[in-house]
């Protein structure tokens, strides 16, 4: 591979698109970023971009002639742009993949199908909603698709609450709520065959949006193994390359439920930039450009706190304080639960 030469072509100008343009950097990887968006903070950064509907197929024949190959930011570029682009070029995670892990339906349905459990749920589609148990409840009903930080999503206390509901024409799972203990995450990094992972991120969600991660989790060192052996199944039986996040429940019985799988550097492995040797970005980069991967080690213990909506203004205003790493996204606009930036303390 010609270092100088060679361009990867990244799909999504987000903050992570942001992270994964700098890695590439670092190690002399050229980038293009193909975003939707004006507001994409990816694109100054990087060495060329495209602004455009990802359905664009001008647009995208010219980023494919420009590119070695391709992979993405965020897993909701729709599925029919990546198959477009993979049929002419390599585009890593495959875009097959995707489709299983754009639909909660198929996701879910597709851990159970290889032993790995999650919380119980129905497809609103297929099932008597008369016939669902008072039991079932409190729980969640969630679109299928392009659902996140809590979009999507209606809570629902009881039965009757939720037969009263009207739905409309889409697509929906109803997910039981569990008491868990704790939500770990896992951060996964996979190429020919060979992964390697972070230990176990412990995390804190309000609102279905996550407040802050730290590292390493309060958990033990044999349910740390057990999460880390869980993900190596899921990436393995995808036959998966790049960078991969688990988000896992723990339950009062220290059992592990797998909630929901990102194929994609994720918001909780954001401090390994600051606290191990290797981010989770830079074996993204490592993993999709066939280079060797970084094995993860913590140097540092630490916590991330992620910066929503007018938050960022009093972090703007104010000195970080030494061991505290503070990342701008650079979004132009602000928005109430939109993800401004972050903090990460190390200890």
């Amino acid at each position: 591979m010609n270092k100088k030469t060679f361009t990867l072509g990244i799909f999504g100008g987000g903050q992570l698109g942001k992270f994964l343009v700098q890695s590439a950097k670092k190690l002399n990887i050229r980038t293009f970023v193909f975003t939707d968006s004006v507001d994409s903070p990816a694109i100054y950064y990087c060495d060329d971009f495209i602004i455009s509907s990802y359905e664009n197929k001008k647009k995208l024949d010219f980023f494919i002639k420009n590119i070695d190959l391709a992979t993405f930011e965020f897993e909701n570029i729709p599925f029919k742009t990546l198959d477009y682009v993979e049929k002419k070029i390599n585009v890593s995670p495959k875009p097959t993949i995707i489709k299983i892990l754009q639909d909660r339906l198929k996701e879910k349905t597709f851990l159970n199908s290889i032993g790995i459990k999650t919380t119980e749920f129905y497809y609103l589609k297929k099932v008597d909603k008369k016939k669902i148990s008072n039991n079932f409840f409190p729980a969640l009903v969630k679109t299928i698709r392009l659902g996140y930080d809590g979009k999507g999503q209606v809570f629902f206390k009881n039965k009757k609450h939720f037969l009263k509901h009207s739905f409309k024409n889409k697509e929906y799972i109803i997910e039981k709520l569990i008491n868990f203990k704790k939500e770990i995450s896992v951060v996964i990094s996979r190429y020919k065959e060979k992964s390697v992972s972070f230990d176990a991120f412990e995390n804190l969600h309000k609102h279905q949006i996550l407040q802050k991660s730290h590292a390493p989790a309060n958990i033990s060192p044999k349910l740390n193994n057990q999460a880390k052996e869980i993900a190596k199944k899921i990436a393995d039986k995808l036959n998966y390359t790049g960078t991969m996040c688990v988000e896992f429940f723990v339950t009062k019985k220290n059992e592990l439920l797998v909630n929901e799988i990102a194929p994609r550097v994720h918001n909780s492995g954001h401090l390994t930039m600051n606290a191990h040797n290797v981010s989770q970005f830079e074996n993204h980069i490592r993993a999709v450009c066939n280079l060797k991967l970084k094995k993860p080690k913590r140097i540092h213990k630490a916590i991330m706190y992620n910066i929503l909506g007018n938050d960022i203004k009093k972090y703007r205003s104010k000195e970080t304080a030494t061991k505290e790493f503070f990342y701008d996204y650079g979004k132009k606009e602000i928005k109430n639960k939109r993800k401004m930036g972050h903090l990460t303390k190390i200890f």
